[in-house]
C-alpha cells in the first residue's frame, strides 16, 4: 500500500507547520506585522521572525495569536509540537553556539550541573554520557565541549558571570581524582580578572529559576537574549519581555548568593572534601 499523503498538502514538519499556519492566518486576516504588534502588544519584529522560522517565540505568544485569530489552540498545539522536535532542538542550540561565540558578555544560573565553559574533560564525558551519548558521538561532544572553553580565554575574553546552585558542587564525580580536577579548574577560573562566580546555598528562599538553567548573552546589536534548559529540551528566547521577566529571576537569585570572595572560599573547602587516593 503506498503511504498516505496529506490532505492539506502543508508541511507535516512541526515548525515549518507553524509558520505555514503564521503566515497564512495573518494574511487571512489582513493585518500587516505592525497592526499585529500594536494589537498584541509585542514588538511587530517578533511575529516577523516567527514567520521567517528564525524563532518559535514564546507560548504566551502563541496563546495570544490563537486568540486573535479565533483558533482556540492551533498554535499553541503547533508551538508544543515543534518546540519539542529533537531536530528543532539541534538547530536551536547551533543558532545559540553562534551566538555564544559572538557575545559581549554571559551571565549564567546552573542549577544541577557546571556550564560547558567551565567543564573539564573528565566532568563532560560524565555529563554527557549520563544523557545516553555513547561511542564516537560522546568523543565529538566532548571535544566540542572542550572547544567552547576557548570563549573564556584569552586577554579579549568575554566578562563572565555564573552562579552555580549549591547541588552542582554536591553532585560529585564517582571518580575522586576527576572530581578535584573539576574543582581545581573552577577554583582557577573564579581567579580570572573576566569571571564572576557566585554560590546559592541550600537553604535560601525559593526562586524563580528553581528548576531551570539559564545563559544570558548580551550581542553586539545591543539586545539579551536567553537560553533555557532543562533535562528534556532547551530553547533560545529572543522576545524581549520573555528576556526581561528572567532577567528580573536572575537577579533576585543573584541578591541570595554568596558573594564572589565567599563563593571561592566555598569552593576550596569543597576540594578539602575530596578523599585522596591512598599510595601503594
Amino acid at each position: 500500500m503506498p503511504p498516505r499523503r496529506a490532505v492539506t498538502g502543508r508541511s507535516q514538519e512541526p515548525r515549518q507547520r507553524f509558520v505555514e499556519e503564521l503566515r497564512l492566518l495573518r494574511a487571512q486576516k489582513g493585518d500587516s506585522l505592525r497592526q499585529l504588534g500594536d494589537v498584541l502588544g509585542w514588538d511587530w519584529s517578533l511575529f516577523g521572525k516567527m514567520e521567517a522560522g528564525q524563532t518559535l517565540g514564546s507560548p504566551e505568544v502563541a496563546q495570544a495569536l490563537d486568540q486573535h485569530y479565533g483558533t482556540k489552540d492551533l498554535l499553541l498545539t503547533l508551538w508544543e509540537l515543534a518546540a519539542g522536535d529533537p531536530k528543532q532542538f539541534k538547530e536551536r542550540y547551533r543558532r545559540y553556539m553562534t551566538l555564544e561565540a559572538e557575545a559581549l558578555s554571559l551571565w549564567h544560573f546552573g542549577v544541577s550541573v557546571l556550564p560547558g565553559t567551565l567543564q573539564t574533560d573528565g566532568y563532560a564525558h560524565v555529563v554527557l554520557a549520563a544523557s545516553g551519548t555513547k561511542g564516537e558521538e560522546l568523543q565529538r561532544q566532548v571535544e566540542a565541549r572542550m572547544g567552547r572553553r576557548e570563549v573564556l580565554m584569552g586577554d579579549d575574553a568575554p566578562p563572565f558571570r555564573t552562579i552555580l546552585s549549591e547541588a552542582v558542587l554536591r553532585t560529585s564525580l564517582e571518580d575522586a581524582e576527576q572530581w578535584r580536577t573539576q574543582l581545581e579548574n573552577l577554583a582557577e577560573a573564579a581567579e580570572r580578572p573576566n569571571l564572576t562566580l557566585h554560590v546559592l546555598p541550600h537553604g535560601s528562599e525559593p526562586h524563580g529559576l528553581v528548576s531551570t538553567d539559564v545563559m544570558f548573552l548580551r550581542l553586539l546589536d545591543g539586545r539579551t537574549v536567553a537560553y533555557t534548559e532543562n533535562a528534556h529540551r532547551g530553547e533560545l528566547i529572543e522576545e524581549t519581555s520573555s528576556v526581561e521577566r528572567l532577567q528580573r529571576a536572575y537577579d533576585a537569585v543573584r541578591d541570595l548568593a554568596l558573594s564572589p570572595a565567599e563563593s571561592r572560599k566555598f569552593v576550596m573547602r569543597m576540594l578539602e572534601e575530596v578523599p585522596c587516593e591512598r599510595s601503594t
